[in-house]
């Protein structure tokens, strides 16, 4: 009986950077200090990963999407931040403040004022009703947020068009809707200034290198994580087989092809052993899933 020949095993490769940021790292860390000291709720999802809610509710945290249904002295306000106006209300109603805003949102949150202080129109390059951006412009009477071409062309004339960025937002999106905003309103004066955070920089750019040299990518984070989603899309301008998975779970044999060369990145908010998790499941597809089976369920996008 001739023997099987063995399938080649696949290579699996890492984005030089992925997975969480300090200031996630830090708003969780926070989460866990003061719970373990008093009742606390988290006003929203601290991060936006089911994973880190899942623990952060094992440990005995709420959370909460309104004020009305927190039942503790205590309120955490979310990494991704919240306006002065909200903070003051939460305050004015008993509430003890915790903030775990990421110093990057602050950093942002402070442009902003900028911009309007200095006579301009705030428009925000973001995703509408983002918790982040809702923070950003909580605090504003008039302003704009836009995130594709028609959303630019809808904008009112301005004399002064002031522009900041969601930290998460992919920075060549972001100065593309820059451009076309100058290009749009020619007699306006236009000040960018950019407020996407360097950890989501860093993870876009080694994104496209990871993607150009990969035949699939696995894209970890949360279904509703922002700068996970910036990351599938960026993999997809250079790898024709992408897919997001929020655990290993997610994971199916047939996107995975004999020799295949596997990219792994991450969000921002997706924990290091849910990586690991992912890493080591595709390397055991890689010694005991067939050719044909892989060929037969392959996914191209």
């Amino acid at each position: 009986m001739e023997a099987t020949e063995a399938r080649p095993p696949l290579r699996v490769i890492r984005a030089q950077h992925l997975g969480m940021c300090f200031g996630v790292r830090d708003a969780i860390a926070l989460a866990h200090q003061h719970a373990a000291t008093r009742p606390l709720t988290i006003l929203g999802d601290l991060v936006h990963n089911a994973t880190v809610s899942a623990d952060l509710r094992a440990r005995g945290i709420a959370i909460a999407n309104q004020l009305s249904d927190v039942a503790t002295p205590t309120v955490m306000v979310t990494a991704h931040g919240a306006s002065e106006r909200t903070l003051a209300e939460t305050r004015a109603l008993g509430f003890e403040v915790v903030e775990a805003t990421c110093p990057l949102v602050h950093v942002a949150h402070k442009a902003v004022r900028a911009l309007v202080r200095d006579g301009y129109h705030p428009v925000i390059i973001g995703q509408r009703g983002h918790v982040e951006v809702r923070g950003l412009t909580g605090d504003l009477e008039r302003f704009d947020v836009v995130l594709t071409d028609e959303d630019v062309l809808a904008l009112e004339p301005r004399p002064r068009i002031g522009v900041a960025a969601q930290t998460t937002q992919s920075i060549v999106k972001v100065r593309q809707l820059v451009d076309l905003i100058t290009r749009t309103f020619p007699d306006s004066l236009v000040r960018f200034i950019d407020t996407v955070c360097r950890p989501t920089k860093d993870r876009q750019i080694a994104a496209m290198d990871l993607a150009r040299q990969s035949d699939v990518v696995i894209v970890i984070g949360g279904a509703n994580s922002n700068n996970t989603r910036e990351l599938v899309q960026t993999c997809a301008r250079h790898c024709a087989r992408v897919h997001h998975v929020q655990t290993y779970a997610d994971l199916r044999p047939g996107w995975f092809l004999e020799g295949d060369t596997v990219g792994i990145t991450a969000g921002t908010s997706t924990p290091d052993d849910v990586i690991d998790e992912v890493d080591r499941r595709i390397r055991d597809f890689g010694s005991a899933v067939s050719n044909d089976e892989a060929q037969a369920g392959v996914v191209n996008r």
